[in-house]
This record gives C-alpha cells, structure tokens and sequence, in this order.
C-alpha cells in the first residue's frame, strides 16, 4: 500500500551534489584510473586522495577495480583491493592495515527497505579488520564487520559479522577454524 500524497518518484536518494561528483569521478575514473598500468599504486592513491579517499602507505588498488565514492573510502597502510573489485561504497568502507581484498569481491553498502512502499534505498558501512583476507568473489553485505585476521573463502556471502582470527566460509558464510599463523623459523 503506497502511502497517500506521497509520489515515490519524488524523492532522490542523493544529493545533486553527490550525483554531480559521482559523474565527474566517472570521467576521471575512465580517462585516468581504469587504464592506468597495473604497477602505478602510488598513481592511483593520489587520484583517490584527489576524491577525498583515507588512503595510509603503500594501499594497492588495482585498475580494475570500482570505486563508487572515493570520498567513502578509507585504507589503511599496506591494504589493497585487487582486480574487478566492486567497493560499492555509499556508506563508509574501512579497510584496516595489511587486509587484502581479492579479485572480483564485492562490497556492498547499500540495500533497499523491502518493507517500505518506496523500496527506500539506504546504507550501512563496512569494516573490514587488519591483516583479513576476502578471497576471490566474495561478496559482504552493507552493516558487516569483519574481525582482524579473518579469511573469507572463495565465494563467500557474509550476512553478519565474522569474529577475529576465524576462517570462514559458504552461503552464508560460517565459522570453520580458527586461523594460526605459523612462526618463521
């Protein structure tokens, strides 16, 4: 039931000002990012810093990877995003120190109230912690954090939070065991 007097088309998620910026990233992305040669981390950094990403030292974000605000973007040292990443950030993304985030994984802020007669869209952010790795395609869902040291299997959904130190995986993904890092003896 749509409520009366109210036009569902009426109100805009976003800012002009946040479209506006969106589009002109759109255009930088293209000309400037995408096909930049996979070597050039530094390069990129300053292109994002350029839109207001929190990028910490030696962040490697590949060409490939898409960024939907880089002003929602924050890494800290050592952190990267791989290959055909989707960091759909219209809520904050936090990348924490030494986390990887491997090729096609999707991060996604934002979702849809399903309950709403509008099917308001709205965002939740994302924290991922240090030293976690999210294998290949594994998609996060707006509101999670993910622990320190964490791994994400290969293809995982994650719905709720995952604990520090656990590997975990499937659909939805779950604790396995608990990650060891061996001593390098």
């Amino acid at each position: 039931m749509i409520k009366q007097g109210i036009n569902p088309y009426q109100q805009a998620s976003f800012s002009l000002k946040n479209r506006l910026a969106r589009v002109f990233w759109g255009v930088i992305y293209l000309l400037f990012f995408r096909f930049s040669p996979r070597p050039l981390h530094g390069y990129r950094a300053f292109i994002l810093k350029l839109f207001g990403a929190k990028l910490g030292k030696d962040c490697h974000v590949y060409p490939t990877a898409k960024i939907w605000a880089p002003w929602n973007l924050e890494m800290d040292d050592n952190a990267g995003l791989a290959s055909e990443v989707i960091c759909y950030n219209m809520a904050k993304i936090k990348i924490g120190k030494k986390a990887v985030v491997s090729q096609g994984s999707h991060l996604c802020t934002g979702t849809h109230d399903y309950t709403d007669p509008n099917f308001q869209l709205y965002a939740l952010p994302i924290k991922i912690g240090e030293q976690a790795w999210l294998c290949t395609e594994c998609f996060i869902s707006p509101g999670v954090k993910i622990g320190d040291g964490a791994v994400i299997g290969a293809r995982s959904v994650v719905t709720k939070d995952i604990p520090e130190w656990m590997v975990c995986a499937g659909m939805p993904a779950k604790p396995i065991k608990q990650r060891v890092i061996k001593d390098n003896e």
